[in-house]
């Protein structure tokens, strides 16, 4: 028997290999973006008492009644626009889940999917899956800023969706309002839809606001607009986030997710839908990593690397360029293994070959993580060139 794979240039994630080899050769691991300090013990009190006061069955299949009506609240409270929780909101098994679900309600044979690269390597196999043609356009290097006229030269009759991310994973880089509007005269009068990566939503710096796609009704009224409960409540094991979209989107969208996961943890939806209303642990978030980045980048700047800006999300992006000629995956591997820190190479980000010498660490980790690894790249400096 010979299984055909629908995805035959696909292998494991660059996340799982960077960790293993982390596992296997003992460095410490500042590649995959997880947190190694632990959730609120609140939040896990929460967890527990749910289960222990027996809610352990099947959630209803878009989401508990009480965390949908939170979550809608919520929107309001940041971004000044109130959805029907019944009709517009959906929680999901994590943002994964929801990207998923949203391409797979609206991209048929030989639709075209503009993608921005680097991007969340989630996005390129699920498109194809569903017959779907990327078309990737690469941020502008070294900001990673886009390109408008690019992006409208590339639009054609057959383009059905474009995927964007802000705070944008790896780059750092946050969308500003002009983007926003750039993206609205482009959109407008059209039967383009949207998928807006938001999971990182709550971990933006320097004061700057998030650009929601919700706060604009252009873009609102064709989007898919995805959050993670994991990234913003360090608990990306739970798998939590929801997916907020007009309510004839929900109702596809809800088509696919009832035969893909049906419905999602139980109890832990009961523990969110108390935790979300305290409104100072997703506000604060902003500050709490914004000292992390800080403090990393004042770690880092004692090291050889350039490190290039970073406004979102908890990864600074280094340039080795003046070190090393190699390649950014044999680079990252060497270092790993010779220096004892596991990063990530931006360039698997990238559809086609593309090699700017970059690497991208993760700071949401407790100090001694993040001091641990500067302290071997230090002491292993001479190896950093080549």
């Amino acid at each position: 028997m010979q299984l055909h794979s629908k995805l035959p240039h696909v292998g494991t994630t660059i996340f799982s290999v960077m960790s293993a080899l982390a596992n296997e050769v003992g460095a410490v691991n500042l590649s995959q973006g997880f947190p190694d300090f632990p959730a609120d013990t609140e939040m896990i009190h929460l967890v527990t008492k749910a289960m222990q006061n027996g809610q352990n069955q099947y959630a209803p299949m878009p989401g508990l009644p009480a965390l949908r009506e939170i979550i809608a609240h919520k929107t309001e409270r940041c971004y000044g626009y109130l959805p029907d929780w019944n009709t517009e909101l959906t929680v999901v098994s994590g943002a994964s889940e929801a990207i998923f679900n949203a391409i797979a309600c609206t991209v048929s044979q030989g639709d075209e999917v503009i993608i921005f690269e680097p991007a969340y390597d989630l996005y390129l196999p699920v498109i194809e899956l569903f017959g779907g043609k990327v078309v990737p356009i690469s941020l502008q290097f070294p900001a990673y800023s886009v390109n408008w006229e690019e992006v409208k030269q590339k639009i054609s009759e057959k383009t059905k969706l474009i995927i964007f991310n802000t705070p944008h994973n790896p780059s750092g880089a946050v969308w500003q309002q002009k983007d926003m509007l750039s993206l609205v005269e482009l959109v407008k009068n059209t039967n383009i839809f949207l998928i807006s990566d938001e999971v990182y939503e709550h971990i933006i710096f320097d004061k700057i606001a998030h650009e929601s796609a919700i706060k604009y009704e252009e873009i609102r009224k064709r989007c898919f607009v995805i959050s993670s409960f994991g990234k913003t409540y360090h608990t990306t094991g739970w798998k939590l986030g929801y997916c907020l979209a007009p309510a004839e989107l929900t109702k596809e969208f809800r088509k696919i997710h009832q035969f893909n996961t049906f419905s999602t943890n139980t109890p832990m939806q009961y523990a969110m839908a108390e935790f979300v209303k305290q409104e100072d642990k997703y506000l604060s978030l902003p500050d709490f990593y914004q000292e992390r980045r800080d403090k990393f980048k004042k770690m880092l700047q004692e090291t050889p690397f350039e490190l290039l800006d970073c406004k979102g999300t908890y990864f600074q992006l280094v340039s080795y360029k003046h070190l090393s000629n190699e390649n950014e995956s044999d680079y990252a591997i060497r270092l790993t293994k010779e220096v004892g820190v596991a990063t990530i190479p931006v360039s698997v980000f990238y559809q086609k070959p593309t090699d700017n010498k970059v690497l991208r660490f993760c700071f949401a980790k407790q100090y001694q993580t993040l001091e641990a690894g500067i302290e071997r790249i230090l002491k292993n400096k001479e190896k950093l060139y080549k």
